[in-house]
């Protein structure tokens, strides 16, 4: 990266250069002049800005904000740069399969029986996730009523830290000309943008499978004017002038890791604002914890009303996955999402391969696994040629690919409502998959998509021949991938097949929506100094065939609205 101090470049000179410079501060990852433990925290400390999340939007926010201001960054979980399995494409699946209680993904299952994770580390999902890096649609951003120049810019401020084009091996070669070969058109090559087609976007891992995560962003931050508090976790937001005028908020309470409390307050500048970027589930929980839902559900738990909200937990979405996975009976390389397949109909298609270990399945605390023998998963009922395929994908080293649809939108959603009163515990999240009619069709377009790819001629190596579709549907029935029944027609039915073995894709949105709990400038309707930026806001549906690019991008594009607010935004 060219890193350009201004101040030393003349003006007509620099009115020419065509890019976004890096600020002279640069600090590189992983940031120990500013990012400690929590346990170091004063016990009182003040600044402009407090933000709670330090995740995929938060990052770029709070190194956005520090170029004029002082802010703290708060963060529930530790440093990305330590954990091979975080920073190395091959321990995708190991850090979802980790279930600890000081894992960087913390395991969530809804009430729809549907498994996901929270991220719980610096850089949240983009420390976690298969590294797809794609912009949203225009139709995205001018519904977003966002300004398409400065969105611009922002995707590119990201892009220089964190993007970088894959190389596609054979494996993932195979998967496009299939996609191609079944007439998903055009061909549109290499591109970060949302177009229909077939095409390969970018993606968070650099060509040695080194990881670059929205941590990274941090090198953009100014040193002097942040902090980073690590293994800190947020109870609450504190407000003034309840009960007289419009409830303002004033500070954050949270907890380092052996349990000490800290208070964060907003210095006095009436420009400073506390800004939740905790991410879907997260930020609407805190705004409950904090006073800010539905009173009804707030006073059953004894929680004092700031102020009766009852859209917040409203709106929770989640974009259905459904998927095939074909053993290999040839070798096969470790790869994530690289080429996707964008329908005209509302379904994404996508595919990974070899890193796909389902062995955390076998690793789920035993109630879990109760719960999914009285959903009727019995391996034991199949036939021999497909139990055989279960033991082989469940049991040993995985030589085996995925083909995987997720659907557009959706148009269902749910809710959240809080559990317990500790921010450490999972809320209850409702996602109401498949409730309309409209997400079930394109699941079932998406899956026949899915299944035709599988068969095409490009696909052929990395297939046994004489194993049809049917045998992998089967296959699929038989996994615990999730706590849904089964049910015998599923295997006959691709509707009921995709209520059956529904997955989580961890693209899940809502909570904090625009236009009915924040406005377009990410405030929060009737309350002073409180923001959130973050997925939580989203309304229809989640940006791109993966969110990250855009979360990232929202972060940062916010961040700089703030500073023009405030005066303080550089030109570029």
């Amino acid at each position: 990266m060219i890193l350009i101090c201004w101040r030393f470049v003349p003006a007509a000179i620099a009115a020419t250069i065509f890019f976004l410079p890096s600020p002279c501060y640069s600090e590189p990852a992983p940031f120990a002049s500013f990012a400690k433990n929590s346990v170091s925290a004063p016990p009182v400390a003040y600044y402009d800005y407090i933000i709670v999340g330090g995740g995929t939007a938060g990052c770029a926010l709070a190194a956005t904000l520090s170029e004029a201001a002082t802010v703290l960054l708060l963060e529930r979980g530790g440093l990305p740069y330590n954990d091979p399995r975080i920073s190395n494409v091959a321990g995708f699946a190991y850090t979802l399969s980790d279930i600890s209680p000081g894992s960087p993904s913390q395991l969530v299952i809804s009430t729809d029986g549907v498994i996901t994770h929270r991220a719980r580390v610096l850089g949240g999902g983009t420390a976690l996730n298969a590294g797809f890096y794609t912009r949203a649609s225009s139709e995205f951003v001018t519904r977003s009523r966002w300004d398409p120049k400065l969105v611009e810019e922002s995707y590119e401020w990201v892009e220089k830290v964190v993007a970088h084009e894959p190389q596609l091996q054979q494996f993932q070669s195979a998967v496009r000309e299939g996609m191609l070969e079944v007439g998903m058109m055009p061909d549109n090559g290499f591109t970060y943008e949302h177009i229909q087609g077939t095409k390969t976007g970018g993606s968070t891992f650099d060509r040695n499978g080194k990881r670059h995560t929205a941590a990274d962003l941090l090198q953009y931050a100014d040193p002097a004017k942040i902090a980073v508090h690590l293994h800190a976790t947020v109870q609450r937001i504190l407000f003034k002038n309840q009960g007289k005028w419009k409830p303002r908020a004033d500070g954050v309470e949270f907890r380092d890791s052996l349990g000490a409390s800290h208070t964060a307050y907003l210095t006095k500048d009436p420009r400073s604002e506390v800004i939740l970027a905790a991410g879907a589930i997260g930020s609407p929980q805190l705004m409950m914890l904090s006073g800010v839902g539905p009173a009804e559900q707030l006073r059953s738990k004894g929680i004092d009303i700031v102020l009766d909200q009852p859209m917040v937990g409203q709106g929770m979405a989640d974009n259905p996955m459904n998927a095939l996975i074909i053993p290999s009976p040839n070798p096969i390389e470790i790869s994530l999402i690289q080429p996707v397949g964008i329908t005209p109909f509302g379904s994404y298609i996508e595919s990974a391969s070899r890193s796909i270990d389902l062995t955390w399945a076998l690793k789920l605390p035993e109630g879990i696994t109760n719960k999914t023998k009285q959903y009727g998963v019995d391996p034991n009922a199949l036939t021999s040629t497909v139990k055989g395929f279960v033991d082989r994908i469940l049991r040993s080293p995985l030589q085996a690919g995925i083909i995987l649809e997720k659907i557009m939108g959706p148009v269902s959603s749910g809710h959240l409502e809080l559990l317990t009163l500790d921010a450490k515990d999972n809320p209850l999240v409702t996602f109401n998959y498949f409730k309309e009619p409209e997400d079930l069709e394109k699941c079932v377009k998406g899956m026949e998509m899915v299944i035709k790819v599988a068969k095409s001629r490009a696909m052929a190596r990395y297939r046994y021949p004489l194993v049809p579709a049917q045998a992998l549907i089967n296959t699929m029935l038989a996994l615990p991938i999730n706590l849904r029944p089964r049910h015998l027609f599923s295997t006959l039915s691709l509707e009921q097949y995709c209520k059956d073995t529904v997955m989580s894709i961890w693209h899940y949105h809502g909570g904090c929506q625009v236009g009915k709990v924040v406005d377009y400038d990410y405030k929060v309707v009737d309350i002073d100094a409180l923001r959130v930026v973050d997925s939580s806001t989203f309304t229809f549906d989640s940006p791109g065939t993966n969110p990250q690019a855009t979360v990232m991008m929202l972060g940062r594009y916010v961040g700089q609205r703030i500073l023009q607010e405030r005066g303080s935004r550089k030109k570029i």
